[in-house]
């Protein structure tokens, strides 16, 4: 892709967020500082791109893509954070044959930050799953699964935090039920914790006590289920909590352009998003401080 149409996709299909009633030319200011979240979910073991015959996916996705596409961001932005929404396995024969290996050493190659873990991740067993943890130099996070009596208790914490150019960034994850979903011979004595209930207890953490400037929970609980209005989601969640700034969703294959921006439970703009599937799209989210305070926040969808 061109760098003029590279351009004019990424810009075309923005979320523009004001906050705190500052306005967005202090945005400009030289002591701002910008922090860029980029996010990729349900990649669902797609290596390679799409061929010139694959319909509406002709030519795109493809992990060197990706690759390029994060390299010449963070090159523009070193304070870049690169985080995964779950269901990295499961879709193609690199994972029937390598049971994930090669899912985890590329996005470990890519210099992913975090990710969480979807329902699809625990179709080789939760033995399967904890066998390929060497080959990712990356942490995984999920607050509402209770790996206690499992084979993967301690490697997987509820929440991490970064520090980028002083900004305080707390990312937690949340999976969905896997009852129903996945034979529970697969996840074995995991225990499902409400998400909801976990989110709000993790934002007021990572909020309050550990004092971040900016939350963010990895979800694979679903973008919004309309026959099931009331079913966890990222919609309800955004609406059920007050200290979370941005959702990166999974699990429904949402594409948004841009992220929805929804009213948390005290009337401030939460951002949530998800990118379809497959590695199509890179979710690319910048948000800008002044002096500690989030001013303003902007999302794009940019095509792989």
């Amino acid at each position: 892709m061109k760098r003029r149409q590279f351009i004019q996709q990424s810009t075309a299909a923005t979320a523009l967020v004001g906050l705190g009633g500052l306005s967005l030319q202090s945005c400009d200011l030289p002591n701002t500082k910008k922090i860029t979240i980029l996010h990729t979910n349900d990649v669902h073991s797609h290596i390679d791109p799409f061929g010139p015959d694959d319909g509406r996916n002709a030519n795109k996705g493809g992990v060197a893509r990706r690759a390029s596409l994060v390299e010449s961001i963070r090159k523009e932005n070193p304070n870049t954070l690169l985080l995964d929404a779950g269901d990295i396995f499961q879709g193609t024969p690199y994972f029937n044959y390598y049971g994930g290996e090669l899912e985890f050493k590329l996005m470990s190659m890519l210099k992913y930050d975090l990710a969480t873990i979807g329902n699809h991740d625990f179709d080789n067993g939760i033995e399967g799953l904890y066998a390929q943890l060497p080959h990712a130099k990356f942490d995984f996070v999920s607050a509402n699964y209770d790996f206690s009596d499992t084979i993967m208790d301690a490697h997987v914490e509820p929440y991490k935090i970064f520090n980028k150019n002083g900004i305080k960034i707390g990312v937690f994850g949340l999976g969905i039920q896997l009852d129903g979903l996945v034979d529970k011979n697969m996840y074995k004595e995991t225990v499902y914790l409400n998400p909801i209930e976990i989110a709000q207890d993790m934002s007021r953490i990572l909020k309050e006590e550990k004092k971040c400037d900016l939350v963010i929970c990895l979800s694979h609980i679903g973008y919004h289920y309309s026959d099931y209005p009331e079913r966890p989601s990222d919609l309800n969640l955004a609406k059920s909590t007050k200290d979370i700034d941005l959702i990166i969703g999974g699990h429904t294959h949402t594409f948004l352009p841009k992220p929805t921006i929804e009213k948390n439970s005290i009337g401030k703009n939460v951002l949530v998003n998800q990118v379809g599937c497959y590695g199509l799209y890179l979710g690319k989210v910048d948000f800008y401080f002044e002096t500690g305070r989030e001013v303003k926040a902007e999302g794009t969808a940019i095509i792989v």
